[in-house]
């Protein structure tokens, strides 16, 4: 079973299994959390990674590298089964890298950029 934990304002994604003996085994996901339909986590050096939430393609790059965004803002257009995506900012910061281009073709979980 998967559970989401705040612990001190911070989300982790926390998994718990039984395994053979009766007793449990828990794994947890120490720097992710979800917001909106955006996976973010944060990197080593305190940036946010924006990643595809389902395969598809990049239709628009709305941002580049230095860009102030405010949480909720456009970052790119994601289209998937004919319908598109907004990826949107998962809380205010600066784009520090842009990982993909218009008309990229991402898997899941793809980093498309990390914010500072």
């Amino acid at each position: 079973m998967k559970y989401i934990v705040t612990i001190n304002g911070k989300k982790f994604e926390v998994e718990v299994e039984r395994v053979s003996n009766g007793n449990g085994q828990v794994d947890v996901s120490k720097d992710s959390k979800k917001v909106s339909n955006n996976e973010i986590s944060k990197t080593i050096s305190g940036g946010i990674k924006v990643s595809a939430p389902m395969p598809g393609k990049i239709l628009s790059v709305n941002v580049q590298e230095g860009q102030k965004v405010k949480k909720g803002d456009v970052l790119f257009i994601l289209e998937a089964m004919k319908m598109e995506n907004e990826i949107m900012a998962p809380e205010d910061g600066m784009v520090e890298k842009v990982l993909v281009s218009k008309g990229s073709q991402v898997a899941s979980g793809d980093i498309l950029a990390i914010l500072k």
